[in-house]
């Protein structure tokens, strides 16, 4: 399981997608989830910018994981963001139930994301809520790299303001690098 991180913005969607497109990884999005399956209140919510409880996020996780056939094959997008999720998802690979190899961590300035949030025209980006997606990625997300390295992940950091295909070329070689 490889674990793609960054501010919104940062094109964690597009690197995602195209890692799945390339190399046959089941790809779980918790932002998808949360639009598909998520309740007409829990769409509130997160258009306000709130990140939504753990225990809502990690149902619809768990759901999407018991639909996949190799739970070693994924890419989740999104997961986790909060250190209590992290701290679920760990216990999960201990018990043997899936491998957490790798961390990709895209890096960018509020400046750009901002910018590319803006671009998007999603109901959730808008200033306000863009705004507080940059505090709660401060707040909880940043501690949440400190503790999967600290716990062995591996992690990969890559300046996600160059092309959307030098990227990716990054992350690829990378993955080839650091792969059991």
């Amino acid at each position: 399981m490889i674990l793609l991180m960054g501010i919104a913005g940062s094109g964690k969607g597009t690197q995602s997608k195209l890692l799945a497109e390339r190399d046959g990884f089941d790809l779980i999005s918790t932002g998808e989830l949360l639009r598909n399956y998520g309740s007409k209140e829990q769409h509130e919510r997160m258009n306000n910018g709130e990140i939504l409880g753990d225990q809502e996020v990690t149902r619809l996780l768990e759901n999407a994981l018991g639909e996949t056939q190799d739970q070693n094959n994924i890419i989740l997008d999104g997961y986790p963001r909060r250190l209590s999720q992290a701290e679920w998802l760990l216990g999960q690979a201990k018990t043997g139930r899936f491998e957490v190899s790798s961390v990709i961590h895209l890096i960018a300035s509020k400046q750009a994301v901002k910018a590319r949030l803006l671009e998007r025209a999603r109901n959730d980006d808008h200033d306000d809520g863009i705004e507080q997606r940059f505090n709660d990625f401060e707040q909880d997300t940043v501690p949440i790299l400190k503790y999967l390295t600290e716990s062995g992940v591996k992690l990969k950091e890559i300046n996600a303001e160059k092309p959307v295909e030098v990227v990716h070329a990054e992350i690829v070689n990378w993955l080839k690098e650091h792969s059991k």
